[in-house]
């Protein structure tokens, strides 16, 4: 018996008691891999001791404070660590509980930001299909994950919805990188001169999509492309890396691989590990000074945005990364994820694609590899996936609807950024068994 509502009713999950480094442990003992970080979060793993003094050390001195009374100390660090690095033409930061008020906050601010210059009439937000950019109304409706979107429609406001840049799926045959992404960064320009070159407020796009569609990385310049049609259209970008950001591909900002920078950004998971559920916007100069010269202030608020303890979490989570060079190791281990994934699923006749970039790497599974077909969804493979996986003690994250929220399956692996050689092998050859077993079940 359960007061709580879990996400699945007739199958309540496991209970986890502890965890430490890369494994839980459940209530009846058993050990399993946290080879997907849960939802890509836990990028330290889990018990770090520095993350858990300096939680404890925030708690000694302050617990909380309302931002509509006071800033901290920690709050004013991790704006400015944040910053320090960020990708060019970012200067402030909002911190928030977590990634859908991320988005939540930056689709208000691009609105905000028109009306304060002069421009009411922007108000449409143009995003991809196969996206995801989180749960709460805006959030969904900027989405394109129509298995969540399905049931919320009639209380969703209006977007716009292009392509993907997603060339497992959607690149031509004969057709070179390069006018792949010109033709699918095309779709932004044509949208918007459909809306009307005067009335759309934001483009937002996953740099590396993540859980919708499984780790899909761009190619060529596309994003390039998508920068310079936003400028000439007076569009701003805002990038979702909730998912893929601070350090998941390799960069702290995934965006650094494509050279550019965008007008707003999203980021929480692994800014701050899971030891706190924390999120932040980052806005340009130019986005500031237009709330700071006109009303002041950003219309906008929620009780626990800039949470001390939720900052703790974050500022020591970068410090770790940045001192121990972690990046590196994401960079070196996704290599080798990789290469296990290749060894283990090159030429298995039900895996199509392996896709990513650094620790944030998936498979999608196939029932003809030449053709593409996917399984029958009522075969619910991914979930078949997840059960064996999880019968033998391995953490990944499938999901199913990869191709247009209905059909395909995925398995996307986002292991902790302190990986190993060693760990990366006991991974790929428990997930081989698991898929193994679920194409037999």
């Amino acid at each position: 018996m359960t007061r709580l509502l879990h996400r699945s009713i007739h199958s309540p999950p496991r209970r986890a008691v502890s965890a430490s480094g890369i494994r839980f442990t459940d209530s009846e003992g058993r050990s399993y891999i946290d080879a997907s970080g849960g939802a890509a979060v836990s990028c330290l793993g889990h018990g770090h001791p520095d993350v858990i003094a300096a939680l404890h050390a925030q708690l000694d001195r302050l617990a909380y404070a309302h931002t509509g009374f006071f800033t901290t100390d920690v709050a004013e660090a991790l704006a400015e660590t944040l910053i320090a690095s960020a990708p060019a033409g970012l200067s402030h930061v909002y911190l928030v509980s977590g990634g859908s008020e991320a988005v939540e906050a930056a689709l208000k601010m691009a609105r905000q930001y028109f009306t304060e210059t002069g421009q009411p009439q922007r108000r449409h937000i143009i995003a991809r299909r196969q996206s995801y950019h989180g749960n709460t109304l805006g959030a969904l409706a900027a989405g394109g994950n129509e298995w969540r979107r399905a049931q919320f429609k009639p209380l969703l406001m209006q977007a716009h919805h292009i392509a993907p840049c997603f060339a497992y799926r959607e690149q031509a045959a004969g057709e070179s990188d390069g006018d792949y992404a010109a033709r699918a960064a095309g779709e932004l320009e044509a949208k918007i001169l459909e809306l009307g070159t005067d009335t759309v407020a934001a483009f937002i796009a996953e740099p590396v999509v993540g859980a919708t569609a499984g780790a899909v990385p761009p190619v060529a310049d596309y994003y390039q492309r998508i920068r310079e049609i936003c400028d000439r259209y007076g569009v701003l970008l805002i990038l979702d890396e909730v998912m893929c950001g601070m350090g998941r591909t390799g960069r702290l900002y995934a965006c650094e691989a494509d050279g550019i920078s965008p007008d707003l950004l999203t980021i929480a998971k692994g800014l701050g590990g899971g030891y706190q559920p924390v999120g932040a916007t980052l806005l340009s100069q130019k986005v500031f000074d237009a709330f700071a010269n006109g009303s002041g202030f950003f219309q906008h608020g929620h009780t626990y945005m800039g949470h001390p303890m939720a900052a703790a979490a974050g500022l020591a989570v970068q410090h770790v990364i940045a001192r121990d060079n972690l990046l590196a190791n994401v960079q070196a281990m996704g290599a080798h994820l990789r290469a296990g994934l290749e060894a283990a699923f090159g030429q298995h006749p039900h895996v199509g694609d392996i896709r990513g970039r650094g620790l944030f790497q998936a498979i999608e599974l196939v029932a003809d590899r030449e053709s593409k077909t996917p399984f029958e969804p009522a075969r619910k493979l991914h979930a078949r996936i997840k059960s064996e996986a999880m019968a033998r003690g391995l953490m990944v994250y499938p999901m199913g609807g990869t191709i247009d929220g209905v059909r395909g399956d995925h398995v996307l692996m986002a292991p902790p950024f302190i990986v190993t050689p060693s760990d990366l092998a006991e991974i790929t050859g428990r997930l081989a068994e698991a898929v193994e077993a679920a194409l037999a079940a």
